[in-house]
């Protein structure tokens, strides 16, 4: 396949309240242009209503008929990603008549892992064939985690390949992974073999977030400076890294409430925050014991990077140099968002988007499905 311009689309589960969208120019196995990005928020009643999804999301949990609430939600945020696309394509792209496809990930609202012989589930919101139509027969690749759970896979993270692209296009050794900040850390790594190892270590913004909007002092520990001003309790913080989870070897995969604000409960918003953010930098340190050679260097990715006490967290209880993506000059916001074309490219080859060490697939698994013109 000659390269394309494909624009990809994230929301992540951090409920941020904007979309991802970014134009790549690939075949599915290299990067040959990076095109223009950027941030389109929701508007106010298109984050509540998904925030009021997910929590109808976590009260259904995989148990009988979805919540009505899905319907309204797909439908809406479908709509409103296909005007970002449109809209990133005509103003600043190629134009709809030069777009190749749209690598639509859509909005997860709940995601179990496998466990104890029972397969996982996974639910993103969004409707591929809706948004081919919206856009006029453009190919939408969409619904890109389903198969490999049906296969018995994790159905995350789906990063990697797009990371090793990343990892390759900037000559970087195993000395190195990449790790996506969002609402979970997830990381990547490429061995000297050339396998690719990834997995979930813990929470990073979720609750962080939820701990910093349940005290009434905003969305988000801007700069960390709640954290900064709070004391670690270490005995409780040691509790909480006996989680099972965090010694299980990957590949592993966890939905964004697993690991809740609520383990800062009883402390002060100042604590809370401080708890909560070396949690992070400590899970992902136990992330990469497990590889079979320790990285010594983080590409940062996602909104956590702009916090500077998840940053010093990694340093000090990772043991890593944590970068950011724009040290290497990466666009941190739009990594997601372009790993989505680069999947969509692949999908339309073929080619597999996820691999045994890094979803626990039990095989290279193609994935992802295609709306729109043949």
């Amino acid at each position: 396949m000659e390269p394309i311009w494909i624009v990809g689309l994230m929301t992540g589960t951090s409920l941020d309240g904007s979309i991802d969208a970014a134009l790549l120019r690939t075949d599915g196995e290299r990067i040959f242009e990076f095109g223009p990005g950027r941030l389109a928020p929701y508007d106010a009643p298109t984050r509540a209503l998904l925030a009021e999804t997910l929590a109808a999301a976590r009260i259904w949990a995989f148990e009988g008929p979805e919540p009505a609430i899905f319907r309204e939600a797909e439908e809406r945020l479908t709509r409103a990603q296909a005007e970002a696309a449109r809209a990133l394509v005509e103003e600043e792209g190629p134009g709809m008549a030069k777009l190749g496809a749209v690598g639509f990930h859509g909005q997860t609202v709940l995601h179990r892992a496998p466990k104890a012989g029972l397969p996982g589930r996974t639910r993103q919101l969004g409707d591929g064939e809706l948004m081919s139509r919206i856009l006029g027969g453009t190919k939408v690749v969409y619904d890109f985690r389903s198969a490999d759970v049906a296969a018995g896979g994790n159905g995350a993270p789906l990063a990697p390949v797009y990371h090793a692209a990343l990892l390759e296009r900037s000559v970087c050794g195993p000395e190195t992974a990449v790790l996506n900040l969002g609402g979970v850390a997830n990381f990547s790594w490429r061995a000297p073999d050339g396998r690719l190892f990834a997995c979930d270590t813990g929470p990073a913004s979720a609750p962080i977030d939820d701990w910093v909007r349940g005290h009434g002092l905003g969305e988000m520990d801007k700069d960390g400076a709640l954290a900064r001003k709070g004391r670690v309790d270490e005995a409780r913080l040691a509790g909480l890294l006996k989680h099972p989870f965090l010694a299980a070897p990957p590949p592993k995969s966890l939905d964004r409430f697993d690991f809740p604000a609520s383990m800062a409960e009883g402390l002060s918003p100042e604590d809370g925050a401080a708890l909560l953010t070396a949690f992070v930098g400590a899970t992902v340190g136990l992330g990469l014991d497990h590889l079979p050679q320790r990285p010594s260097r983080l590409i940062v990715s996602g909104g956590g990077r702009r916090n500077p006490a998840i940053m010093e967290a990694l340093a000090e209880r990772a043991g890593v140099e944590a970068l950011r993506a724009e040290d290497l000059g990466w666009r941190g916001d739009m990594v997601e968002a372009e790993c989505f074309a680069f999947l969509a490219a692949r999908t339309l080859r073929g080619l597999p988007i996820s691999f045994p060490e890094t979803t626990g697939a039990p095989r290279p698994l193609a994935g992802g499905r295609v709306a729109g013109a043949p």
